[in-house]
């Protein structure tokens, strides 16, 4: 869908709102203008002054107007043509204040409308948007742009309004003296013309300010992103004169689109002056010779004209901000926009339980926009109640293939068959959730644990809550929590350690029962006492369940049903572990790096607890010979009756020195 469509297509969703607003908006400028045209020759006749001796013959309108107040006489005609004027009044504030109220009601639901859009897309796009575009960039978007587009919207409903005002009292003013009309339109043209200056610097600024604003943003996050590692290299310092300098910038850069806006104001005030000196003196110089009789219309003309004013300060003000805004308006026309992004079409076919397998069939993948295959002719078949394990390298293809099982994104040729149905034909929501992904690093939500674990299910007894946790080894933990299951455990999960946060996402693996089920890596940050309890907890968790594992650690997929071995996006070996081993090939090349530093890093421990015995051995023959020499020397009984012991500890000493030689 083409954004500007769009804008128009939900512009014209609530006709009656947009009819509205302008039905008012004409209506308040007609009263307007009509109290306008009428107050001069209502205060002239008030003064005592006839009717026929301060509106000229070629003045048939306002002739009409003062025709209604005939069938009066004296002071009733004075009192009913004020009267009259009043109500007017009445009328234009009346439906000014219901036309504000409508429009306002209409510009929120079109900025409600925008953000919702906004949001479906951040939901819908595929998730390499996600690797293309900064999170700071997306909050900037969401929350500044949106809200400058939200005011340029007003703006724009806003200058509707204001254009209808002028329209009419332009009607006005030709209706009073067309040829001092002509002379007003001149006048007033050549402010526009200055104005449109202005205009074209302020759309700059708005761009450059747009600018700075996404790198504000960008800032702000990875702050708040990367604290731990500001503070831990005690670089908070060059950070806050990081921050210092973006914020000069922008606020340098908002000073002077300030500065541009306010020279709208007192441009417009005095334009508005000139151009009423420089009528007065047109009207001089054209009606020298009857000045007195064309007063009154001169009069009328100029009030008229300075209701008009104010109206075209408005229009031009408003233009100025406008156009401050122009970047916004282009960058969030630029998310709403499909034609740039990657939206998956879902299948209608819905899923419902896993009866024979998935298959990658001959599959192909490279990334958006980079021609660079990262997988290349997978053909690999994944029995239903079977696990599969996925090894290699980083880089080797392992991830991308978890990816595409729940249709993160689409092969680039070949297919992938779910039951021997193409993926694409299913509905997508379907397939994902009868999936369950426990990966490396899991996310939490700031919120309760309960809700972490719960999370997009509805109506969970606490009984299945219970034992979901418990099989996933997290009950004893949760329940010492200070509020057990409705303790909130902070920003991504920062009150509870890696190994707590491992076992409620596989408890909320449990909970949703699933069908196919893929470990990322889930124990391979852990330390051993943690990824113990995980991995007892992923045993519980992946019985009769399809199960893909990516494992970085060899001796936690041992057991699986068959291991895939992959090298730089293709397939090179496969089969379960004794036959992989039993091959000597890359598999045993990962083994065996894999384990041998294992057997180094136990000799080296070993290596150390020797070598603390042979040192507390050799102090003990310190003290043997000291006892020798001082029983020898004194020759006291009671020493000499230590020799033996001693003897017997040196001897001791001796063995352990011997049998550690070859250490």
């Amino acid at each position: 869908m083409i954004s500007r469509k769009f804008l128009v297509k939900i512009a014209f969703e609530r006709p009656w709102l947009l009819i509205g607003t302008f039905l008012f908006s004409w209506s308040g400028a007609i009263f307007n203008g009509l109290g306008a045209a009428i107050l001069i020759p209502f205060l002239v006749v008030l003064l005592g002054e006839g009717q026929d001796n301060i509106i000229p013959k070629d003045q048939p309108i306002i002739k009409s107007l003062f025709s209604l107040f005939d069938g009066f006489e004296g002071e009733q005609k004075i009192f009913a043509m004020l009267l009259s004027i009043v109500l007017v009044l009445l009328l234009k504030n009346a439906t000014n204040y219901f036309g504000g109220l409508l429009g306002s009601y209409y510009a929120k639901y079109l900025v409600k409308r925008i953000r919702l859009e906004a949001i479906k897309n951040l939901l819908e796009v595929s998730i390499d948007f996600y690797n293309k575009n900064k999170v700071g960039d997306i909050i900037n978007t969401i929350n500044r742009e949106v809200g400058n587009t939200a005011a340029s919207i007003r703006g724009v409903i806003q200058i509707g309004n204001i254009c209808i005002n002028i329209l009419t009292f332009l009607g006005a003013l030709i209706l009073i003296s067309w040829q001092l009309t002509i002379a007003t339109t001149i006048l007033l043209g050549l402010v526009s013309l200055i104005n449109q200056n202005l205009v074209k610097k302020a759309k700059q600024f708005g761009y450059k300010l747009s600018e700075q604003s996404r790198q504000y943003s960008r800032k702000v996050f990875e702050i708040l992103t990367g604290i731990r590692l500001i503070k831990l290299v005690a670089n908070e310092n060059q950070e806050e004169r990081n921050f210092i300098e973006l914020l000069e910038k922008r606020e340098t850069i908002e000073l002077q689109s300030q500065a541009i806006s306010g020279l709208v104001g007192p441009l417009n005030e005095m334009s508005g002056i000139i151009t009423i000196i420089a009528l007065v003196f047109i009207c001089r110089y054209i009606f020298t010779e009857n000045i007195q009789e064309f007063a009154p219309i001169l009069l009328t003309y100029l009030v008229v004209l300075f209701r008009l004013l104010p109206f075209v300060g408005q229009l031009n003000g408003t233009r100025t901000r406008l156009a401050n805004h122009v970047a916004s308006i282009d960058i969030v026309l630029d998310f709403l926009d499909h034609r740039n992004k990657i939206f998956l079409e879902s299948g209608s076919l819905k899923f419902k339980h896993l009866t024979q397998g998935i298959t990658f069939n001959q599959v192909s993948f490279s990334y958006p926009k980079n021609k660079d295959l990262v997988l290349q002719d997978i053909n690999l078949e994944i029995p239903r109640g079977k696990t599969v394990a996925l090894v290699g390298a980083s880089g080797a293809g392992k991830s991308t293939i978890a990816d595409l099982v729940p249709r993160f994104y689409d092969p680039t040729q070949g297919e992938i068959l779910i039951d021997g149905i193409d993926l694409k034909e299913y509905d997508i929501k379907s397939v994902r959730k009868a999936m369950g992904v426990v990966s490396q690093d899991t996310f939490s939500f700031n919120n309760s644990v309960r809700y972490n674990i719960t999370y997009g299910l509805e109506n969970v007894t606490e009984e299945a809550l219970i034992d979901a946790t418990k099989q996933a080894n997290a009950y004893e933990f949760i329940i010492k929590l200070p509020e057990g299951f409705d303790t909130h455990i902070g920003e991504r999960g920062i009150m509870l350690s890696g190994g707590q946060r491992q076992r409620v996402a596989i408890a909320r693996a449990l909970l949703r029962n699933p069908d196919i089920l893929i470990l990322d890596e889930a124990t391979s940050a852990l330390d051993t006492v943690s990824e113990r309890l995980v991995q007892q907890a992923i045993e519980a968790l992946c019985t009769n369940r399809t199960t893909l594992v990516i494992a970085h650690r060899l001796s936690t997929i041992q057991q699986a049903d068959m291991i895939v071995v992959l090298d730089q996006g293709e397939i090179v070996e496969t089969g379960n572990h004794d036959e992989l081993l039993r091959r000597g090939g890359y598999y045993t090349r990962l083994y065996n790096m894999q384990f041998s530093d294992s057997k180094l890093t136990n000799s080296q421990e070993t290596l150390k607890k020797l070598s603390h015995q042979i040192r507390n051995n050799l102090n003990s023959l310190t003290c043997s010979l000291e006892l020798i020499s001082e029983a020898i020397i004194e020759d006291k009984e009671e020493q000499i009756e230590l020799i033996d012991d001693s003897y017997e500890s040196t001897k001791h000493l001796l063995k352990i020195l011997q049998d550690h030689e070859s250490v």
